[in-house]
Formats: C-alpha cells, structure tokens, sequence
C-alpha cells in the first residue's frame, strides 16, 4: 500500500518566495495594463491602429460597389458588347430561316462594314462545349454581319476583320431563340415565302413548339391571319415536296398557293413524278414540270364529297354581259365606274383571304410594268 505524503503548511518566509517570484515574472509586460483584461487591450490597440474613413472615402467605396453590381447585372442580361474571334462563333448551331443571300446584297455589306465598320453587333450565346476545348458561342442573329467580316478577313487578312463585336445573350428556349431570329431577319430584309414556311416546319420539328401550327401562330405572331394562312401553305409545300424542289425560294405567292390547293386535294404523287423526269436547270424549268400537274388537277370536277353547296346545273362561263363575267370555278366579277375610279366587284364561294391577297398582288405587278 502507498504511503501518502503529508501535506505541510508553507511557512511566511515560502509565501514571501513565491509572490516576489510572480512580480519577476510579471513585470515584463506593462502593455496588459493593471486591471485590464488581455482581449480588451488588444481591442483597444487594433482600434488606435486603424484609421477612421473619411465621408469621401466611403461614398467613393459605395460608388466601385454599385458600379460593379450594374456591370454584373448588364452581363447577366447580355447587354455588354465584346469582341470576339470570328473562328468561334459557329453559325450552324442552329438551323437558319434564310436559304439564299444576294451576292450583290453582300458585296454592298462588305464594302460597307470595309469603309466605316460593323454598326450593328451580332448576337451570340455561350455553347456548352467539353472541357479544354476552349469558349465556343452559337449565332443567333446576324447571319449576313458574320458571313461579311468573314469574307473581308479571308480577303486581306486584317487583324481588325479576325473579331467582331457581339452581344453575349443569356442561354434561352430554343422557340425564344427561333422567334429572335425570325423577327431581325423580317424586320432588316423580309424573308421568302417559302423561307417562312420551312423555318416553321424545321423548328416544330426540332421540338421548339409542339407542332407547325403552333410554329407559325408564334413565330410570325404579329403579322395578320392572312400571312399565317399563307405561312401554312408553304409550309405544307417544305413538307411535301422540300427533298425535290430545286429553287423554291422562286415561288410566287400566287404559284404556292396553287402548289399547296393542289397537295391538298392529294397530287403529291404526281408532282413528285413530274419533278423526277429531269433536273431542271433554273426556276422557270421547274415550274414547266410543275403547272401541268397543277392545272389537270384545277380542271378535275369538284368532289361532292368535299362539301359546298350542290349545283342543280353547271352556271354559264365567259362574259355574261359586257360588264359581267364568270370563272369556270363560279367567281363573278362585275365591273362599273364611279366618276374617275374604276370598280370590280367579285363574288363566289371559292374567294378567300389568300386569293385575294394574290389577286392584289397581281395587279399590282401589272399596273407598276
């Protein structure tokens, strides 16, 4: 069993050894103070050492804050323009509403961005790519902007032509992007008629909007019922007979319209025939292939099936009178005079918004010859 030490009490002159130690030990930091406790002296020391900010100086801090929080939100929102290389915009990252592009049109864009610059900036999103691939951005709007600094940088190889000024937009859905590009291409040179069309059925198809009827009602939502109606005829037309037609961006308002009457009452596979006979050489070639198909089909007796009302004879055709006349389909034009202005009245079941838009259209070229 341990033997346990007996504690002793120290004596006076112990007592006087040890405080006179501790005062040795302690002497050495007059900093700390009598009385004060160590993390307050350090407080006090931290707040002698820092200098109190002027009014100027804190509104000049609170200015740089603000000024960054505006340039991170216009970035955010993409409205700061940059630079970019050429070689990293890719124009193809989506599929594009114009088919053609007059050579003289961009001859006349070239010499122009050459002499004073681009005016406009492009518009660019960020693509995804892999990592290590470096920044890669998709076009969205300023096809003909990109494809002319392009040329003048193959053409003479200036540093000022490898980059162009671009607005980075956010990444958007893909029926937002489509209605962007449409809109800037409608409102700086109007798109074809068929252009209108295929760009509907290729953006129903790439899962932009739920269907081509729902394609033309958004993105062409601002033009009348009558250009969607036209829309959806050319559209029928890209559906059809887009893998054939060699020059389609040449068709008439009034020649689609006859193509999409026709496709509807079921000639796709005669059109198709006659479009595989021979490969025409320019657009006028095309079309010999196609009217013939289109008037046997104008001249096939209507249907009953089809609805109308039933006719208990055939009406007469030709000039009824001399201020009256009547098509083989029924229409009636009358004619008549009002002191200087000249009158045609026209009535019949097959009249409809899109006839008489071309019908216009018509005169128009005939009266501007």
């Amino acid at each position: 069993m341990a033997k346990r030490r007996r504690l002793e009490t120290p004596s006076s002159a112990d007592l006087d050894r040890i405080e006179e130690q501790f005062r040795s030990e302690t002497s050495d930091r007059p900093a700390l103070g009598r009385g004060i406790a160590p993390i307050a002296q350090v407080a006090a020391d931290s707040a002698a050492l820092s200098t109190v900010e002027s009014a100027d100086v804190r509104a000049a801090r609170a200015k740089v804050e603000a000024d960054a929080a505006r340039l991170h939100s216009a970035q955010e929102q993409g409205l700061l323009i940059a630079e970019l290389p050429v070689d990293q915009i890719d124009e193809g990252a989506m599929i594009r509403d114009r088919m053609v592009m007059s050579e003289e049109d961009m001859q006349e864009l070239r010499l122009s961005i050459a002499a004073h610059g681009l005016r406009l900036p492009i518009e660019v999103f960020e693509m995804v790519v892999p990592e290590g691939q470096g920044r890669r951005y998709g076009l969205l709007s300023g096809y003909r902007r990109l494809h002319a600094v392009r040329a003048l940088y193959d053409l003479t190889q200036a540093e000022k032509h490898s980059r162009i000024r671009a607005l980075i937009r956010p990444r958007t859905e893909a029926d937002e992007a489509f209605v962007a590009m449409v809109e800037e291409n409608e409102v700086r040179e109007e798109l074809s008629h068929f252009e209108r069309g295929r760009i509907a059925v290729i953006a129903a198809n790439q899962g932009a909007f739920a269907n081509t009827e729902e394609a033309v009602n958004k993105l062409f939502a601002t033009g009348s019922k009558a250009k969607r109606s036209k829309v959806r005829s050319f559209a029928l037309i890209f559906e059809e007979l887009g893998d054939m037609l060699r020059f389609p961006e040449a068709l008439t308002e009034r020649s689609g319209l006859r193509l999409s009457a026709a496709l509807r009452n079921g000639a796709e596979a005669r059109l198709r025939q006659a479009l595989s006979l021979r490969i025409p050489d320019d657009a006028d070639a095309e079309w010999a292939l196609i009217e013939p198909v289109l008037q046997s089909v104008e001249n096939e007796p209507r249907d009953a099936g089809r609805g109308g009302r039933p006719r208990s004879k055939p009406a007469p055709q030709g000039w009824i009178d001399g201020m009256t006349m009547r098509t083989s389909n029924g229409v009636e034009i009358r004619r008549g005079r009002d002191g200087n202005a000249h009158l045609l009245r026209l009535e019949g079941d097959d009249l409809s918004d899109e006839v008489m838009d071309s019908l216009l259209s018509d005169i128009r070229a005939l009266l501007e010859k």
